[in-house]
């Protein structure tokens, strides 16, 4: 999962469903483990008892959100994101900016699903869907 470290709370509901469908469906929640799209996200699997993992930019696994359950300090700053593109099998963006932006590349480069709710940017190669269950749906049947 990845998206915006800030958003507005309607972004945040999007992503937190989400979260919910993915800890639904069994899979593990890997994101950035910050605010916004990310903590979201974290808040919807937790609900539904699935796993969270964030790869946080700094050296202090207490900057994860409270929903992240395994914090990953990598001191690496915005190289994490390399770090994020390899972990995860499949990616959902929600929203987002450069940030995720970097993410969405690193993925597609590595030749991983990218999927996205509410772009900001059209980009070759990721596939827009209009709900979460489509997104989850998506993400899910490409890594099985």
């Amino acid at each position: 999962m990845i998206g915006g470290k800030e958003c507005d709370q309607a972004i945040y509901e999007l992503a937190r469903e989400v979260g919910r469908l993915i800890a639904k469906a069994g899979a593990i929640l890997v994101c950035g483990g910050r605010g916004g799209v990310m903590e979201a996200a974290c808040l919807g699997a937790v609900e539904e008892k699935g796993l969270t993992i964030g790869i946080l930019p700094s050296a202090d696994i207490r900057e994860a959100n409270p929903y992240v359950r395994i914090p990953i300090a990598t001191g690496m700053g915005m190289g994490r994101n390399v770090i994020i593109a390899q972990t995860a099998q499949a990616f959902i963006a929600v929203d987002g900016q450069y940030g995720t932006l970097s993410e969405i590349a690193f993925a597609l480069q590595l030749g991983k699903p990218v999927i996205c709710l509410l772009p900001w940017i059209t980009i070759p190669g990721v596939q827009v869907v209009k709900s979460p269950r489509e997104a989850v749906d998506l993400a899910i049947g490409n890594c099985i």
